[in-house]
């Protein structure tokens, strides 16, 4: 459990290594090309985010920050369009306003840190062995999704954020990994290949699309699929 401040925790889960099959299969309904399956080996374990970073976690890291994004503009501690709801989860941040929430994340934690841990995005196969937490279906629940099961456009909700742990965890206590809001992985954009690999990253260059992974309020059911993939601008 990492204190922000005197009301505000970051809790976080630890996840063993272990090898698991990324993709998706062939027979998965509403697949992608992108979705090549293939063996992946994760040689160390992580920690994760039990939850999204709510917006008061991320306020309380940004909160007097004065670095400024690609634009020349300062990266406000407040990038929600649903603000004033504390346990929400901020979803107006790029990539590049992430990066400067992990160094200054990791400058106010430096005296609580091991030598040599610091906080970083999940690589796009780490999210993907948390988000299916040992499963091989569509979503970490099953092959089948409603409303139920998550926060997505599914028609007959408020059609916004909602606050995170609203619905049941996955089966390594992880919420939210489906729908709510998209959320970043370390990764740039790659193709996928189906030979087996250990640790695999793409770094790609500063200027490269990186990796949205779980889908959100406003997205599809299909787009929540553990396997599905987003490329976006970083910034």
């Amino acid at each position: 459990l990492l204190e922000l401040n005197s009301t505000v925790d970051l809790e976080m889960i630890w996840v063993e290594p272990g090898t698991f099959t990324m993709g998706s299969p062939t027979t998965e309904a509403n697949r992608s090309s992108d979705e090549t399956q293939h063996n992946v080996t994760l040689t160390k374990g992580f920690y994760l985010g039990k939850y999204e970073v709510t917006q008061a976690q991320y306020e309380a890291v940004m909160r007097g920050n004065t670095e400024t994004d690609s634009n020349g503009d300062v990266i406000g501690a407040t990038p929600s369009q649903f603000g004033g709801n504390p346990d929400r989860p901020v979803e107006q941040v790029s990539w590049e306003d992430i990066q400067v929430f992990l160094t200054l994340l990791n400058e106010q934690q430096s005296d609580n840190l091991p030598n040599g841990w610091v906080y970083i995005l999940p690589t796009e196969a780490q999210w993907e062995y948390a988000c299916r937490a040992g499963t091989t279906t569509a979503y970490s629940w099953g092959d089948d999704i409603n409303s139920s099961h998550a926060n997505w456009n599914h028609g007959s909700g408020a059609n916004q954020t909602e606050d995170v742990g609203q619905y049941a965890a996955n089966r390594w206590g992880f919420f939210d990994m489906h729908g709510n809001v998209w959320e970043w992985t370390r990764d740039a954009w790659n193709e996928y290949s189906s030979d087996s690999i250990n640790d695999p990253f793409f770094s790609g260059l500063i200027s490269s699309a990186r990796i949205n992974r779980g889908g959100s309020w406003n997205a599809v059911e299909t787009h929540l699929r553990s396997v599905r993939r987003r490329q976006v601008n970083p910034y």
